[in-house]
């Protein structure tokens, strides 16, 4: 009991290590590009915090410049008085001495540069995963279709038949667009369906498949239902891949089977198995039935027959355990950033589009984002530096958004003050500022609040399934006399 406390002490302290490390140094390098541009152009800077809010570290430098942790982790700034005016938001400007202007193409050049080493620092991050290797699986690489599932899960819990049953996709189907925008792994393929806006004349939500089949392009118009507790768009499928046996416990009916640890289930009655969902639908058919299973071991196939008194029992399928090619990638820097920004893009544009079915409730705040880094980092640390890519892209695309407050907002305002001949007044600018931060804060609060609801529901399925997965071996031991 207590060596497996240890390793979960370790590995809590190691997720937060890498929560540390790579969230906080993101938000870390963003406020670097600030301080350095600035200092670099001969720009005033009096603080650079993490955080906002009271200060829970400071330290006056010898360049004079006050260097804090703040209490509140939600972000940062670098204090330019002869930038903008953030005393309501980061704390009043203590100076006396007056400060000379700066020119139009050094605020510019200062407040973009908090986005250009995110992309710097991501682009490094996506050097790494080129030369290290990004894990991924086989079914996470492709987009061929492993498994079409007859019904769809509504958020209210009724079952409706599935938009990809109704509208004839197939398995072995290699899906190459949706809506006319490429997709080349199923990661790209589901977040392209989720963020589609298409919608008929009489309302229904659409989407245009452009598959391959035997060959040739076929385009389908499905219509996307919103699924799960999360309200999405699905059309029900998953992707392909060759369910492997990872363990055959010694007294399973997979041994008896004649099943070994590394086989590759690759047929069922000669059809291509390319799903362990397909295998599972067989073995829970009402009426069960015998069939053949053909599966692949040492270069060879084989059949393996499963006669009709076959258990019917769904853990592990069979009492086995199975899995799915794992292999890395070197995609290249170029490609893993232009990819990321497009997801970007695709989901900002998807919050414009009234027809979309993305919200804020959606988006995943600090909380959410936090998350994402723990699961990441319980899975292998490549995977967090993946995820940090995004996170930095994210970071360098949002704060470049005309919305007062962040970057973009003091660019716009510098450059209607360059446009007009006269900066804005600071009166106008102090209250745009205020209001914005008041509604940024909201934001972050509204989607907070989904991200916890979010990790508590997942956290009590999570512990439903083991409870269900550590009864099930008392259910089936005998009874004592």
């Amino acid at each position: 009991m207590s060596s497996e406390f240890f390793r979960s002490l370790l590995g809590n302290a190691w997720s937060v290590f890498m929560i540390v490390l790579f969230f906080g140094g993101s938000i870390f390098v963003h406020e670097l590009g600030h301080f350095l541009a600035a200092r670099r152009r001969g720009v005033k800077v009096i603080r650079f915090s993490i955080g906002f809010g009271r200060a829970l570290w400071s330290r006056i430098g010898k360049d004079a410049v006050e260097y804090r942790v703040a209490w509140i982790p939600l972000g940062g700034y670098v204090m330019l008085p002869q930038l903008a005016d953030l005393g309501p938001i980061e704390g009043a400007d203590e100076t006396a001495e007056p400060l000379p202007p700066v020119s139009y193409g050094t605020k510019m050049l200062v407040l973009a540069a908090g986005a250009f080493f995110n992309l710097l620092f991501a682009f490094a991050l996506a050097c790494v995963l080129w030369l290290a290797g990004q894990p991924t699986s086989e079914d996470l690489s492709t987009t061929r279709i492993g498994y079409v599932s007859p019904t769809v899960t509504l958020a209210d819990g009724s079952s409706v038949p599935s938009p990809a049953g109704e509208a004839g996709l197939q398995v072995g189907d290699t899906i190459r667009a949706i809506d006319g925008t490429g997709v080349s792994d199923w990661p790209e393929l589901l977040q392209t369906l989720v963020t589609s806006a298409g919608v008929t004349g009489d309302g229904r939500r659409v989407a245009v498949f452009t598959i391959e089949r035997g060959g040739r392009p076929l385009d389908l118009r499905l219509h996307p239902k919103l699924v799960g507790q999360d309200s999405v768009r699905k059309v029900g499928i998953l992707a392909a891949y060759t369910p492997i046996v990872a363990t055959v416990p010694e007294k399973s009916y997979a041994k008896k089977l004649g099943l070994r640890v590394d086989d590759e289930l690759v047929a069922l009655d000669g059809a291509p198995l390319l799903n362990l969902l397909t295998l599972y639908d067989a073995v829970q058919e009402k009426m069960p039935r015998g069939f053949t299973l053909t599966v692949r071991r040492g270069g060879q196939t084989l059949d393996l027959r499963v006669p009709a008194d076959h258990p019917r029992e769904t853990s592990g399928l069979f009492g086995a355990g199975y899995r799915t090619k794992l292999g890395l990638i070197h995609p290249n820097p170029f490609k893993q950033i232009t990819g990321h920004v497009a997801m970007t893009v695709r989901v900002l544009w998807s919050l414009l589009q009234p027809s979309s079915d993305i919200g804020l409730s959606k988006l995943s705040g600090p909380v959410g984002i936090g998350r994402i880094f723990w699961d990441a980092s319980e899975t292998g640390i490549l995977w967090v530096v993946w995820i940090a890519i995004l996170v930095n892209v994210n970071l360098a695309i949002f704060n470049l958004l005309p919305i007062p407050v962040l970057d973009g907002g003091h660019m716009l305002f510098a450059t209607i003050g360059r446009l007009r001949g006269r900066a804005l007044s600071p009166g106008f600018v102090a209250s745009a500022q205020s209001i914005f931060i008041v509604l940024l804060f909201t934001m972050i609060i509204y989607v907070s609040f989904f991200d916890v609801r979010r990790l508590v529901r997942d956290t009590r399925a999570d512990a439903q399934a083991k409870e269900a997965a550590t009864e099930q071996p008392k259910k089936a031991e005998p009874a004592k006399p």
